[in-house]
């Protein structure tokens, strides 16, 4: 690839370490890092708790864990590899709303502009890097019984213009729907997270438009903004990721620093 540029994603599905095989993985990190991949990440649990049964969530505590330490492993290690810094030096930071970035000095840096955006989500793990342009990174996973769906998403229509809630809403089945809901949702995520503005952006300004969920582009604040190129993939029948990368080189990462 491109010198700066990388894809890299992890099915941890079948990995299941044990206690010392992950604290050995653990110890490759700095410490600061360890507190935010061993607690239990309430948010999600608070987010989903309503759906899940007590050995659902002793489950996800375990694999979040598991999420967030390789995570944090292909931060560390694209960095390391990309711009030959030693794994000791390297200081990954992150802002107010929880976006990482390469916090070395930039004089010292191949790409000035370098920056990563990362991405977990049931099976699997992801990392996307970029040495101009801005890049953003979703993985989204069915976690949803089918019966709580329609439910559940009806919470989230205040995130969603007018146009995105009509074809969600009418997409078809429950399926259908909660298939819809997910990419209009990993797109903003996505968008969001490519700019560092983690869900203080308020997501009803953005309206993505697409055909048959190809030659996607987005509106903001009821203009078509052409800085940004979208690619929907589906990993499989319960994981599909959202790329974007602006193609305005006038963006520049210090929006978010």
């Amino acid at each position: 690839m491109e010198g700066g540029v990388r894809r890299w994603l992890v099915d941890i599905s079948l990995w299941d370490p044990s206690p010392a095989q992950f604290s050995s993985f653990l110890a490759l990190l700095p410490k600061y890092e360890h507190p935010a991949i061993l607690r239990l990440i309430f948010g999600f649990l608070l987010f989903c708790n309503h759906l899940m049964t007590m050995s659902d969530a002793r489950f996800l505590k375990l694999d979040d864990r598991k999420r967030a330490l390789v995570s944090r492993l292909l931060q560390y290690s694209l960095v390391h590899e990309v711009l030959d810094i030693p794994h000791a030096e390297i200081k990954i930071k992150r802002t107010i709303e929880g976006k990482p970035y390469l916090n070395n000095s930039r004089q010292h840096v191949r790409y000035p502009n370098f920056n990563f955006s990362v991405s977990h989500s049931g099976n699997y793990v992801g990392i996307a890097s970029e040495p101009v342009c801005l890049v953003g990174l979703d993985i989204v996973s069915d976690v949803l019984r089918q019966e709580s769906s329609l439910n559940f998403i009806n919470d989230f229509s205040s995130y969603f213009t007018h146009l995105e809630w009509k074809n969600i809403t009418n997409a078809g089945n429950s399926n259908h729907t909660l298939s819809e809901f997910y990419r209009y949702w990993a797109l903003k995520e996505a968008y969001v997270k490519a700019l560092g503005n983690g869900l203080g952006y308020k997501l009803d300004r953005l309206e993505f438009h697409h055909i048959g969920w190809s030659n996607i582009s987005v509106y903001v604040d009821g203009e078509e903004s052409r800085d940004w190129k979208f690619w929907l993939f589906d990993l499989d029948e319960k994981h599909l990721v959202i790329l974007l990368l602006s193609v305005c080189l006038s963006i520049h990462l210090s929006i978010y620093l």
